[in-house]
């Protein structure tokens, strides 16, 4: 497709063209600004309210001093601390610039022009941007009572189906599915399809029934589990995640991958988080208190939440739009849902008790004002 600039006229795909590129929120400190605002709480992007691991914290500063060196491009020791950890072996093993390189990755190596990716709808928004730029289809599934169908995902696998997303718990829905839908699901799939697993939540899981993801793994399943270090551990800012795979998927994609993709930092922080045992429990508890108390004031105020297993939740509100801009003009950021067609719907972080004590009185007034 030919593009035309003021000064400039280029060639671009027309895959690429089609594309919306994914909408990032802006930094607090601009919407403060804006606003003429100070002391605002960001509930939007699902992450760690209490901070990094202190002990992730602690290796950072003593690797500063080695930044003219370049990264391992193997992460060894981080593979052979996720191997412990893990009880896998270090050949399973993929690192990332967070589990979104995998997915990148995943797409670059399985999809060619004309491919097919399944994936619920709405789900993990990077999905249809990543296929979309390979060339490949993106089809969407629509959920059923806001969970993924994996009946209907099935249904939608053809001879050019190549790989299934499926986002557990799903983001930005916080629902699950079960070790009893998904071990039917996997044995019901044809031949030659990879399913990525993604569960960038899966440490704040805590439903006996969740899928046993790496099991699949072990058994030889063509399966891609990720998770990442941005959401319980609180390294979102260093940019790290890891999948685990058959040793034949893991090979592939390291042949796409470039060769210093995970920086020094993030690594050594990595390793020294997966020892941080405390900071994790702290955060569990911290989301599941904080769940109890936001589903329970919302009740009393009249409305429903769905379900989760994350450390996010959505709650029906009628007019997300309007609600998440009254929030926001008070300073409390919340992420509005009309980018994934549940427009009544706002989704919201668990932050801490203080904020999300805060999150409540302001959301009352919002209310309120609107009433």
């Amino acid at each position: 497709m030919q593009v035309t600039g003021k000064e400039l006229k280029i060639k671009v795909a027309g895959n690429i063209c089609g594309l919306v590129p994914y909408p990032p929120g802006k930094p607090i400190e601009e919407l403060e600004r804006e606003l003429g605002l100070t002391g605002s709480i960001k509930l939007a992007s699902n992450e760690n309210p209490l901070g990094p691991s202190p002990m992730a914290v602690e290796a950072v500063k003593g690797a500063l001093t080695k930044l003219n060196r370049y990264p391992d491009g193997s992460c060894f020791y981080l593979k052979r601390r996720l191997s412990e950890f893990l009880d896998i072996e270090a050949d399973r093993l993929v690192v990332g610039n967070g589990s979104n390189e995998i997915i990148e990755l995943l797409v670059r190596t399985f999809l060619e022009k004309g491919d097919e990716a399944v994936m619920g709808d709405p789900s993990f928004a990077v999905y249809p941007l990543v296929v979309q730029a390979a060339g490949a289809r993106a089809v969407r599934v629509p959920l059923r009572g806001l969970r993924i169908d994996l009946a209907a995902v099935r249904n939608a696998v053809t001879s050019r189906t190549r790989l299934v997303f499926i986002s557990n718990p799903n983001n930005p829905t916080g629902t699950t599915v079960c070790a009893e839908e998904m071990g039917g699901f996997l044995d019901d799939l044809p031949e030659g399809v990879i399913v990525c697993l993604d569960e960038a939540y899966y440490e704040y899981v805590t439903d006996a029934d969740f899928p046993d993801s790496i099991g699949y793994v072990r058994e030889g399943r063509p399966v891609v589990v990720l998770r990442t270090f941005s959401k319980i551990y609180g390294l979102a800012g260093l940019r790290i995640g890891y999948g685990v795979a058959h040793p034949t998927i893991v090979d592939y994609l390291n042949r796409v991958r470039q060769p210093f993709n995970v920086n020094s930092l993030a690594q050594v922080a990595a390793c020294a988080a997966l020892d941080d045992s405390g900071h994790v429990e702290r955060s569990r508890d911290c989301n599941t208190n904080g769940l109890r108390y936001l589903f329970g004031e919302l009740h009393r105020m009249g409305f429903d939440c769905v379900p989760t297993q994350a450390n996010f939740f959505l709650v029906n509100v009628g007019d997300g739009a309007a609600v998440y801009d009254g929030l926001l003009r008070r300073g409390v950021i919340v992420r509005p849902m009309a980018s994934y067609g549940l427009n009544e719907y706002i989704r919201v972080t668990v932050g801490t008790p203080e904020e999300n004590r805060r999150f409540v009185k302001t959301f009352e007034e919002v209310i309120s004002a609107g009433r």
